[in-house]
């Protein structure tokens, strides 16, 4: 069978035109390399080089043979660079699910980019999803690594979360509500909102985190007529159907009114979650993120 070395051999000696000079460039001895050659030219039944005193010259089926060979060997090393990039994390697609209330602004997207500009031969899919179903789809290897906010109230044994950042939550408000004229306000004067988010003490997330907030200050919210899961709240918040509780991001990401809360605790932390052993580009794409916000909470 023809070995790679002796392809490389072949090669270099046609190129250099001698194989005394292809010799010393590939560091061994002339009678190694003709003994190589004089093996390749067994296997294949038929002579590839003309030889006289002091140049070599390709035979017709040395020149048939001569960019197919060295077709193979960038074949071969492509396919070696791209295994070890693959290898290292450096190349591939990687899924990304993320929350609705998880805008891809701000930070993550500064981190993001940052992540794409140092991995130029990775691409990254993006699917929005809820936290429930992300975590549900990293068991089932439907995605490589999810954003989400916490509490995660099951959380899979060979699932990880890394917290990312924590943010204020505040009270979104249409433009014509009427407590668009306010600035700050307590959790208890909400008692007479009605939220289009579907709040639930089973649900993870930020509908975990309005339920107890809103519990904690003495009430259960009052779900308005149109509500909505995620990703419409902000819309139904702007036309007016009632309130949300939303990450300051979220707010910032669109033209509704945001109300301080006053109460403490109102805090929504940001997580990765992934399979606690996955590929190098999955660790990868985790070291960086965490990098990244270890450095920005300095």
């Amino acid at each position: 069978m023809v070995s790679m070395k002796q392809l490389r051999y072949f090669v270099e000696i046609a190129e250099s035109g001698s194989f005394s000079t292809a010799a010393e460039k590939l560091f061994i001895a002339q009678s190694a390399l003709s003994r190589q050659i004089k093996e390749l030219e067994s296997q294949l039944q038929t002579p590839l080089f003309e030889r006289t005193a002091r140049q070599s010259h390709l035979t017709p089926a040395g020149l048939a043979f001569l960019p197919r060979a060295k077709a193979i060997l960038i074949d071969v090393d492509n396919a070696s660079g791209l295994a070890t990039s693959i290898g290292h994390g450096q190349s591939g697609t990687l899924r990304l699910g993320h929350a609705s209330t998880v805008p891809l602004i701000g930070k993550l997207k500064g981190a993001l980019e940052l992540y794409l500009d140092e991995h130029a031969e990775v691409c990254v899919e993006v699917s929005n999803e809820s936290s429930e179903t992300q975590l549900s789809h990293l068991v089932n290897n439907r995605i490589d690594v999810g954003l989400l906010r916490l509490p995660v109230l099951h959380q899979p044994n060979d699932i990880t979360l890394l917290p990312l950042f924590t943010e204020q939550v505040v009270v979104a408000v249409g433009a014509t509500h009427p407590l668009s004229s306010r600035t700050r306000i307590t959790l208890a004067e909400l008692r007479d909102e009605r939220f289009v988010s579907i709040t639930h003490p089973k649900r993870g997330g930020l509908s975990y985190l309005t339920f107890e907030l809103c519990a904690r200050a003495g009430f259960s919210p009052k779900p308005a007529q149109v509500y909505s899961l995620k990703s419409t709240q902000p819309m139904l918040v702007q036309a007016g159907f009632g309130i949300a509780l939303l990450p300051i991001s979220s707010v910032h990401a669109s033209s509704l009114h945001a109300i301080e809360i006053l109460d403490e605790g109102c805090l929504s932390t940001v997580a990765l979650a992934y399979r606690a052993r996955d590929s190098a580009l999955v660790a990868e794409f985790v070291a960086h993120f965490q990098r990244t916000f270890s450095a920005a909470s300095r």
